[in-house]
């Protein structure tokens, strides 16, 4: 029997060259494509039974056309990227890979709870520019310097991520809340159960770890917005569509919330107009709280497990069942 063709269709990601293919190659006849545009994924992928995708679409037009595949890998936990509905009408297996980076996200998240209390990278620059030197006192300050201590924290969402956020907040001496909606019950007595609409009003620093789905879609938008304390921080690292990134523009703007410390937009790359990578009182990181070569590492690992499962006949991490 032929070995399997396993077609990457947008490698560069996971894998910009610090990490190695060969385990995946001694699976099958391996294609790696840094990247994949519309126009090239069919010729890419006709003839692969396994494709492996972290952010080209397969959505329902696409897998219709691709009557030789048998299996999709998702290079990440979310599979929003799949129509899953058509692979499963297809018989096609999606495997994710889950839990592979809730340290890297954790520790991201709680970097940009820092950044928006200790204000390090304006200070930084003030000092690169010079501003320290001429000043007549040994401490210079360009913005209002906080406190984690004590703060109150708001996590939407209480998978593998906001648990370990929750354990590194608590380790800072902060109190934290998960909303009721959709959280499983608290691991420990430190964390307080509170209703959606109640977090966004009691907490000093809302984070979101929940899923993108039809019933979060902009689930921060202008009203919950309104509802937080003018001094509040939000900080979102899941995912961009969980904001109504045009309220959260005119709320920093208006002064209704203090900052937003995000790691991931909407749209992403942002065009050049996007109405919040210029603000002030915003601040963005480019969808990096995952990539830590540490997590990268292991995502790639699980998911060759998976394709090995696969090819085993006991696939792994599959969301196409039922």
């Amino acid at each position: 029997m032929s070995a399997p063709q396993i077609v990457v269709l947008d490698g560069f990601s996971l894998n910009p060259g610090d990490l190695s293919w060969a385990a995946l190659a001694a699976l099958g006849s391996l294609c790696v494509y840094e990247r994949t545009a519309p126009a090239d994924l069919l010729e890419r992928a006709h003839a692969a039974p396994i494709l492996l995708t972290n952010k080209t679409p397969l959505d329902r037009a696409a897998l219709q056309r691709l009557p030789a595949l048998r299996y999709v890998g998702v290079l990440a936990t979310g599979t929003n990227i799949v129509d899953l509905q058509t692979a499963r009408e297809q018989g096609v297996v999606v495997s994710n890979v889950p839990h592979y980076g809730a340290d890297s996200v954790a520790e991201h998240t709680l970097g940009l709870m820092l950044e928006g209390q200790k204000r390090l990278a304006p200070h930084a620059a003030a000092v690169r520019s010079g501003g320290w030197s001429g000043q007549p006192d040994f401490s210079f300050s360009v913005a209002p310097i906080g406190l984690l201590a004590q703060k109150q924290l708001g996590l939407v969402g209480f998978g593998a991520i906001g648990q370990r956020v929750a354990e590194l907040a608590r380790a800072f001496k902060m109190q934290v809340s998960v909303a009721r909606h959709g959280a499983r019950a608290p691991s420990s007595a430190d964390v307080t159960l509170r209703e959606l609409d109640e977090l966004f009003e009691t907490s000093d620093i809302v984070s979101l770890h929940c899923p993108l789905t039809d019933e979060t879609r902009h689930l921060v938008d202008a009203r919950r917005l309104g509802l937080m304390r003018p001094s509040a921080l939000l900080v979102n690292t899941a995912r961009g569509g969980l904001v109504d990134e045009g309220a959260l523009a005119a709320a920093l703007r208006a002064g209704t919330i203090a900052g937003a410390y995000l790691d991931v937009l909407g749209r992403e790359p942002p065009p050049h107009d996007h109405p919040l990578v210029a603000l002030p009182n915003c601040f963005v990181t480019p969808h990096i709280a995952w990539a830590s070569i540490e997590a990268r590492r292991r995502l790639l690992e699980i998911a060759v497990a998976n394709v090995e499962a696969f090819l085993g006949g006991r696939p792994s991490h599959v969301v196409t069942a039922g």
